[in-house]
């Protein structure tokens, strides 16, 4: 392992603190060092907050912020463009670890902070976390002070990191049924009555109305990069979504 980080010539290593919030913690722990040390293909060692930190720049040049090293090469597994790291820290070795995503991913943030919930939201979806998602859109109609518009946009966003998708692109893919319920219940105008009970019943229990005063386009008839709207990738997974789209409900 390496001395230092390349970037604050600290130990590569974190402090944790025992978990304040632990009851069965009684023994009073002290703080434990656990190693944080990730090696780019050119052998230059960071932390992995300290790597992240240089984003923006390593992102564009796709070089070692520390040696100028170029350092993409090409995954052996898919054959796209990676930056394949190794990387030491508490829950052991990751090898070929490709970290162009991530950093991409966080050089899109650093330059548009605003995606930061519509980012998390996508991932709530992908997961299937009815109530994250609720209380991320509670929180964000807060912050917007009820502006129903701006709360439409961020319900409809597209993401460019992952072919222009939308949240219910994601939740088909997924395979988030419940999730595609509460989406075309927000964001569609789809007819209450072609509702499930059950679906109906999760969404007043979470306390969502419909974006009725919304004028926004609906939902279902957002079209990705590739000109794909959900229904299309729906169609694609017929043993999953069969009935639905049979039914006509993801069609705008």
């Amino acid at each position: 392992m390496a001395a230092v980080c390349k970037a604050c010539e600290d130990p590569l290593i974190i402090t944790i603190d025992p978990d304040s919030e632990d009851e069965d913690n009684q023994t009073g722990d002290e703080p434990q060092n656990v190693p944080d040390d990730l090696e780019l293909p050119c052998g230059c060692h960071f932390h992995w907050q300290c790597l992240l930190d240089q984003s923006e720049q390593t992102a564009l040049s796709l070089s070692c912020p520390s040696c100028t090293t170029y350092l993409p090469s090409q995954n052996p597994t898919t054959g796209e463009p990676a930056i394949l790291t190794r990387y030491v820290n508490e829950g052991g070795l990751q090898d070929a670890l490709d970290i162009l995503p991530t950093l991409t991913e966080e050089a899109y943030l650093a330059s548009n902070p605003e995606a930061r919930p519509a980012r998390a939201y996508h991932l709530m979806t992908a997961e299937g976390d009815l109530e994250g998602i609720v209380a991320l859109l509670h929180d964000a109609n807060e912050e917007l002070a009820g502006n129903v518009d701006a709360l439409g946009q961020l319900i409809r966003y597209q993401d460019p990191l992952a072919g222009g998708r939308s949240a219910l692109h994601v939740a088909v893919e997924k395979a988030q049924e419940e999730v595609v319920w509460l989406l075309l219940w927000i964001a569609s105008r789809l007819s209450t009555n072609a509702f499930p009970a059950a679906a109906r019943e999760v969404a007043e229990g979470l306390q969502i109305v419909r974006l009725t005063s919304d004028v926004g386009e609906d939902i279902r008839a957002l079209k990705a990069e590739d000109g794909m709207t959900a229904e299309d990738l729906a169609k694609g997974l017929p043993a999953r979504w069969g009935a639905l789209v049979d039914a006509g409900v993801l069609r705008a």
